[in-house]
């Protein structure tokens, strides 16, 4: 097994994402060979090298998993919650092994979340300049102006958590239901944190609700709460999406306590 950066094989042992993987290595937590590694650009060998995280040995890969869940209104996207408040993860029943969110779903929004332990393909999905479509359905107090909702499809400037501005890039914007207070869809290739809800207070209107019901090629099909595996074919078009050209990894199958059918079996 050739050397790799260090960042990519902690993302590929389902430790963490690759970009939290790098700030483990940036924060002293991660050693090789029993010395500890700092540098971003420092490579190994997992097949030769003794590499330790936080303490803890590594030792490959894990069996990959690929979750789809739809998130419901009132549960924060993380692992925990210095506040208390129900995560995604208590959400999880018969997953034995640690996934965690690719990307976010703010408290107050719902829909289709993935889930994984397949570090390098959340690190591609949550790229800044990922390509992947994200489409969400949202309710708006008040009606917007053309003029408003032209803004959002050319792109404009919002405010980030960190109170700098940024220009958004174009979205798709169209009607689905007409009222006092409308209900559109919007399909984005960026995911900044409450993107939608600050475009649409640029143009003057808050959001009431929002709901993903398509990341890439996935569309939401569970009821609010429930999560299920995604199928090989499913894996498959996700990572060509992400730009990954490799076969899809299978997913680890319940022990079946069946025996083979003799009679069906080749001679």
């Amino acid at each position: 097994m050739p050397s790799e950066r260090l960042q990519k094989i902690i993302a590929a042992a389902g430790i963490t994402s690759r970009r939290s993987a790098e700030k483990m290595i940036s924060g002293g937590l991660v050693s090789v060979n029993g010395q500890i590694v700092t540098e971003l650009g420092s490579k190994a060998d997992l097949d030769h090298d003794h590499i330790r995280v936080n303490g803890k040995l590594l030792h490959g890969a894990e069996h990959h998993i690929y979750l789809l869940m739809n998130k419901p209104k009132g549960y924060v996207t993380t692992a925990s919650d210095p506040e208390r408040r129900p995560t995604v993860m208590d959400l999880l029943h018969g997953i034995r092994v640690r996934v965690y969110p690719v990307g976010r779903l703010d408290y107050a929004s719902e829909g289709l979340l993935l889930l994984t332990n397949d570090g390098e393909l959340a690190h591609r999905l949550m790229k800044a300049a990922s390509s992947v479509a994200k489409t969400y359905v949202v309710k708006v107090a008040g009606t917007p102006s053309s003029e408003g909702l032209a803004k959002i499809r050319r792109g404009l400037t919002i405010s980030t958590d960190r109170g700098e501005r940024v220009k958004t890039a174009p979205a798709r914007v169209r009607s689905v239901r007409e009222s006092e207070n409308p209900w559109y869809e919007v399909t984005l290739k960026e995911g900044r944190n409450r993107q939608i809800r600050r475009m649409f207070e640029e143009i003057g209107h808050h959001v009431e609700k929002i709901k993903r019901v398509r990341y890439g090629p996935l569309s939401l099909d569970l009821p609010p709460g429930e999560f299920r595996r995604l199928t090989m074919g499913e894996i498959a078009k996700l990572q060509a999406a992400a730009g990954l050209a490799k076969p899809p990894v299978k997913q680890p199958r319940e022990k079946s306590s069946k025996k083979p059918n003799k009679t069906n079996a080749r001679r």
